[in-house]
């Protein structure tokens, strides 16, 4: 490849919408351009990146048995109907209409148009296992798309979809999938971490997380020092408290008339937070009022308290509804004397306290003394708080927090799917059976970005290896000057070829500091240069992205160096 036949478009300005590097730096390095709000063209140097990632991906789906197929990226109304998903998926799902007016959408993930697929063609329990996976463009319209192509609202994505008799069978496949998975981000060079984590909006028995681990990444990624214990934050779990020891104060008011917080009411009385319980009063989708209790200086996790019986779908109580129901006003809430009935839900750590605090439902006081069984009932106990850094884990070990970009993440997803769609085969008996389903997703464009937040310095990407748009680049010094300088460029570039070593020739006669600065920016690992005086010593000038000063090779230490 020669460069002066290639697109090649690089900038020095920072655009001024970019927030994370990677964004920057991809713009910078022309590797993306954006087209409209979340919507980018991606160059032919970004493409070349995207490729090398798509190849690798393909090869281990590939060798871990996936057979490959391509879905619709325009689904119809009717199929979406049949899962409930049309009106539950949300926003992000973008609904258009034909000349017909029949209402499509664009696919944002592919469970409905896969299961169609595979009850049409499976009908005997000879054919399963089997593990159809795609590497398709996906649509989600995003209500705030930021952060370049690592949230944006098309995206190329590989989703598999696995399809089994029994669950032994699934539970086999997720395994094989999780090692896919793990030699993918491995050969792609990427310091990552597999992680415990909620299911979300796909649903199903048991998932993971892949994360490619960045300061920038919008997760919190928990893990042990322990074992090899680790899960996203809406799944991590902390080890058990410790028996609830006795009570040993008497209940008592505490005046604490502008003390709204935990942190405000354990400063006025001299206490630790922990000792202190925080109220969050919410409504059911039945309209039924909950109150959830958390120490003080816990947090209540969303997704754990949206899984405890009955309150999947909740919302926030407003003010008038909290004033119906304990004759309050936030900042002084309880779980004592409520107005009307209640439904109390305490966290394993509320559930183990005693002698603790809490609002007294009456505006400028508290309770302090408050103890299970004797002033208040047993509570219905649950884990419905965020991990902390340094909370006990429960292989013994500490809790340590860190911030992780999601790139994969497999699921068992059961027979939800299957069910809705009336995907079924025959088995050993002849008996029709429902099948289970595993979903397997890997955010092939995402991890672009992802690997350049991970590597990066002030002058540009640094991409792993096996990224790289080029393995190496020659780069040849004042060739208009002398033409042995080109033809031995040339010869070099044949020769590394030749080695099979993925190399280009930047003959696009730029000023040594210029061609330098772009192959920094655009991160290839492997810079040679060929020149007159380089030549005439017998020497090439190489430098390796990762180095911070040039070196003098010949021949035959060169090639030794990049066959390394």
């Amino acid at each position: 490849m020669r460069l002066s036949r290639f697109h090649l478009h690089t900038t020095k300005e920072t655009p001024a919408d970019a927030e994370l590097v990677s964004h920057k730096l991809m713009l910078r390095a022309g590797m993306i351009r954006k087209l409209a709000s979340g919507l980018y063209t991606w160059s032919p140097l970004g493409l070349r990146v995207l490729r090398k990632v798509e190849g690798i991906v393909r090869e281990e789906m590939d060798r871990a048995g996936a057979v490959e197929l391509q879905l619709p990226t325009i689904q119809p109304k009717e199929l979406w109907e049949e899962t409930g998903r049309w009106e539950k998926f949300g926003g992000q799902l973008l609904k258009i209409k034909d000349r017909k007016e029949q209402e499509y959408c664009y696919s944002p993930t592919a469970e409905e148009a896969v299961t169609d697929f595979a009850r049409q063609e499976l009908s005997s329990y000879k054919q399963l296992p089997v593990n159809f996976y795609q590497i398709q463009t996906k649509f989600r319209d995003e209500i705030r798309p930021r952060f370049g192509v690592m949230r944006s609202r098309e995206f190329l994505m590989k989703d598999a979809y696995s399809f089994h008799l029994d669950e032994a069978s699934l539970v086999a496949e997720y395994e094989n999938m999780k090692a896919a998975y793990t030699r993918v981000f491995t050969r792609l060079g990427l310091d990552f971490r597999a992680v415990q984590a909620d299911s979300g909006a796909i649903g199903g028995d048991a998932s993971q997380e892949f994360h490619v681990i960045a300061d920038s990444g919008e997760d919190a990624l928990v893990f042990s020092t322990g074992s090899d214990y680790a899960a996203n934050v809406e799944a991590a779990i902390a080890a058990d408290p410790a028996p609830r020891p006795a009570a040993s104060e008497a209940l008592r008011k505490i005046d604490t008339p502008t003390q709204k917080t935990c942190e405000e009411v354990a400063a006025l009385m001299g206490i630790a937070l922990q000792r202190t319980v925080k109220s969050v009063a919410v409504m059911t989708s039945e309209d039924a009022f909950v109150l959830a209790l958390v120490r003080g200086d816990h947090e209540v996790n969303e997704i754990k308290l949206a899984k405890v019986d009955g309150l999947a779908g909740y919302r926030m109580a407003s003010e008038a509804e909290i004033a119906e129901y304990l004759g309050s006003e936030p900042g002084f809430l309880g779980p004592l004397q409520p107005r009307k009935t209640i439904r109390v839900v305490a966290d394993r750590d509320v559930a183990a306290m005693a002698d603790f605090v809490v609002g007294a439902n009456e505006a400028g006081f508290h309770i302090a003394g408050v103890n299970w069984d004797r002033d208040l009932a047993e509570p219905e106990v649950a884990d419905i708080r965020n991990v902390k850094e340094g909370d006990r884990a429960r292989d013994g070990g500490e809790l340590k927090i860190a911030r992780g970009i999601e790139v994969g993440h497999v699921f068992q997803l059961g027979r939800s799917y299957a069910e809705a769609l009336k995907a079924t085969v025959l088995d050993e008996n002849g008996k029709a059976t429902v099948m289970a389903m595993g979903c397997y997703g890997i955010g092939v464009s995402r991890i672009v970005a992802a690997a350049i937040e991970q590597n990066h310095d002030d002058a540009g990407i640094i991409w792993p290896a096996s990224m790289a748009p080029w393995q190496a680049v020659v780069c040849m010094i004042n060739p208009k000057q002398d033409a042995t300088v080109t033809a031995a460029a040339e010869a070099l570039l044949a020769e590394l070829q030749a080695a099979g070593i993925d190399a280009a020739l930047d003959d696009r006669g730029l000023r040594p500091g210029a061609m330098f600065a772009d192959m920094e920016l655009i991160g290839i690992p492997h810079r040679i240069v060929v020149s007159e005086r380089g030549l005439a010593a017998g020497t090439y000038e190489y430098r390796a992205r990762s180095a911070s000063e040039a070196e003098n090779l010949d021949r035959t230490a060169l090639l030794a160096r990049l066959s390394g």
